[in-house]
């Protein structure tokens, strides 16, 4: 027989520094449990943010997906940008290549809705554009 699912909750949590607290609350898990189990997987990435589903069941054990890191992030990282254009259709707020553009998409791939490296960059080439990042050739 198979757990009742309590919750599922969607979160970003910075990579290998999550730590109990009002955000976790609201999951319905073992905080310290997840935080640790968290943590090891995620060490690897620290300074990302990283997306993470949390399904809780009733008897307050917890399973857990790990998603790639969210595309305005990675792009303003390769930009080497704070953030964003206020206005992307006047103004360029950075520049990055054709290469890390594909690479990004590459990363990205399994959690994008398309099959193609091709596709995936055109999804990605369009978050840049509306952030004022410019690709060179």
């Amino acid at each position: 027989m198979s757990k009742r699912i309590t919750k599922v909750v969607k979160m970003e949590l910075p990579g290998g520094e999550a730590k109990p607290g009002p955000k976790l609350a609201s999951a319905g898990v073992v905080m310290p449990k997840f935080c640790t189990d968290f943590n090891a997987k995620t060490n690897d990435r620290k300074g990302e943010i990283v997306p993470v589903i949390i399904t809780a069941y009733e008897d307050k054990s917890f399973d857990f997906v790990i998603k790639t890191s969210p595309v305005a992030g990675l792009l303003l990282k390769a930009a080497g940008i704070k953030k964003g254009a206020a206005n992307s259709k006047t103004t360029v707020a950075g520049h990055i290549s054709k290469a890390k553009l594909r690479e990004i998409a590459e990363y990205k791939l399994p959690d994008l809705n398309c099959d193609d490296v091709e596709q995936a960059m055109k999804i990605i080439a369009g978050t840049a554009r509306n952030m004022g990042i410019a690709i060179d050739e």
